[in-house]
């Protein structure tokens, strides 16, 4: 199948945090533009029942693979998975991701800021290591990573240091591995997102805490105009890259002094 006269006939993506959310979204609309797609996180139920349900709304091929990407052991299985099913990867989309709690910066235990720089940081360089290595060896070589580096990854909430300073390393290792994968036809990108719904955004209706110290409500936009982002940029030749993208809400207070 070709979209946006790119052939996605054969070719393999890996959506982490797929099971629900914008993970959910972006599998959704990468299988129904003819990827084949794997969706990872860490439970089971949820990713069998959204592997089912997204090949019958898509009519693609839609598998799932359970993992903690904040585990190199589990992420090396992973991918070992992925090529022992597929022989290959093209397309690593590195969703998964938690917040922490709001609470002022001196309140934010070890064990939290640990716990979200697993799954925020380190996650998105274990699952880029390892598409790194099967990308340069698989023929033909090469292939594409999509992070997921939101807002924050330009400016802070308050009370969100662990979050907030993941995402601003995400930046980071984005422009990395975008270098560094030059000389192996790999490319890399970075999609900025601003309040599309989810769970994680469901309590921005009744406010939320803003830098001026007032709360209030913010508004959302559907998650799938997130994905349609990422098939965009997925759909790119190898020779042609988006390094970074922002997908927000028009009317969120993001641009501006608060």
């Amino acid at each position: 199948m070709t979209y946006n006269g790119f052939d996605v006939k054969g070719r393999i993506a890996l959506v982490t945090g797929g099971g629900t959310g914008i993970g959910r979204a972006m599998a959704k609309d990468l299988s129904a533009v003819g990827w084949r797609v794997v969706i990872s996180g860490r439970r089971k139920d949820v990713l069998e029942k959204t592997a089912a349900d997204l090949s019958a709304e898509t009519g693609g091929d839609v598998t799932w693979s359970a993992a903690d990407v904040g585990d190199p052991v589990s992420v090396r299985a992973l991918f070992g998975d992925i090529r022992e099913k597929f022989g290959r990867i093209d397309l690593v989309v590195n969703n998964a991701g938690i917040s922490n709690s709001s609470v002022p910066l001196e309140d934010i235990s070890f064990e939290e800021w640990n716990s979200v720089v697993a799954a925020n940081l380190t996650g998105v360089f274990l699952c880029t290591q390892e598409a790194f290595r099967l990308m340069k060896a698989q023929t033909p070589r090469g292939g594409r990573i999509i992070n997921n580096g939101s807002i924050s990854a330009t400016t802070p909430r308050p009370n969100s240091a662990p979050y907030t300073s993941t995402k601003h390393a995400v930046a980071g290792l984005t422009k990395s591995a975008a270098l560094d994968g030059r000389p192996f036809d790999i490319a890399c990108g970075q999609i900025d997102i601003g309040n599309a719904a989810s769970d994680m955004t469901a309590r921005m209706g009744g406010g939320v805490p803003q830098a001026n110290g007032e709360m209030m409500s913010e508004p959302t936009i559907d998650p799938a105009h997130i994905a349609q982002a990422v098939v965009y940029m997925a759909s790119l030749p190898l020779d042609a890259n988006v390094l970074t993208l922002t997908v927000m809400a028009t009317k969120m207070p993001f641009v501006g002094r608060g």
